[in-house]
């Protein structure tokens, strides 16, 4: 069977470091792709346009985390994959969380400081959710991106969404502790696995199980 490239996406604000336990079988050939810097207004469309310069094989699999996720939908919609993979993230914007939405209708985030998130604990716990308290110290070294630019850029982006439909094609994993998107709010399919919003982290040997079976099974 011909090598199957899988390009994964990581979170707001965070490093491909996070898939550093991720090890797929032959075929799967992972691939790592990081954040470049957004434009000035850059609408999310736009970006993952220019991301999908990075792609350089045909019909891979797309698998993004968190934000990431839904960056990897978009880009979806510019190039022909095999499979996209969404991983502690979301499918529209409807399964926004109520203080996401609370905070689309009112643009009250535009009102917060971005300083605040370059406190290395704040933007920890923004990434990765509040279950990660314990081990505050090892999910520092996941993050990477902490411009103010890119991270306004970055919170702007998901909090107006635009996506109302969910894609036909999609696989979508979910920690059943996630409490950055929470899974009262999630429509169907995904499939719920141990784990929160670092799940992609905490939940490796699963993904390294099953991931590539779905995968081959969804082809």
């Amino acid at each position: 069977m011909e090598p199957i490239p899988v390009y994964c996406m990581p979170g707001m604000a965070a490093s491909p470091k996070i898939f550093e336990y991720l090890d797929f079988p032959k075929p799967f050939q992972i691939y790592l792709l990081s954040w470049i810097p957004p434009k000035k207004k850059e609408k999310l469309s736009a970006y993952a346009l220019r991301m999908c310069e990075r792609i350089v094989h045909e019909h891979p699999v797309l698998l993004g985390v968190s934000f990431g996720g839904v960056l990897v939908q978009e880009m979806a919609k510019h190039i022909p994959v095999r499979n996209t993979v969404i991983v502690s993230s979301i499918k529209n914007r409807e399964e926004l969380s109520f203080t996401m939405k609370m905070a689309q209708k009112t643009n009250a985030y535009k009102l917060l400081p971005t300083q605040w998130i370059n406190n290395v604990d704040h933007l920890a716990l923004f990434a990765f959710g509040k279950g990660i308290k314990k081990r505050l110290v090892m999910y520092q070294r996941y993050l990477s991106e902490r411009n103010p630019e890119y991270l306004n850029w970055a919170i702007d982006a998901l909090v107006q969404w635009e996506q109302i439909e969910s894609p036909k094609e999609i696989l979508h994993i979910h920690g059943a502790s996630d409490t950055v998107f929470p899974l009262k709010n999630l429509s169907n399919p995904f499939i719920k696995i141990k784990g929160g919003h670092a799940a992609i982290i905490t939940q490796a040997k699963w993904f390294n199980n099953e991931l590539p079976k779905l995968l081959l099974k969804n082809d």
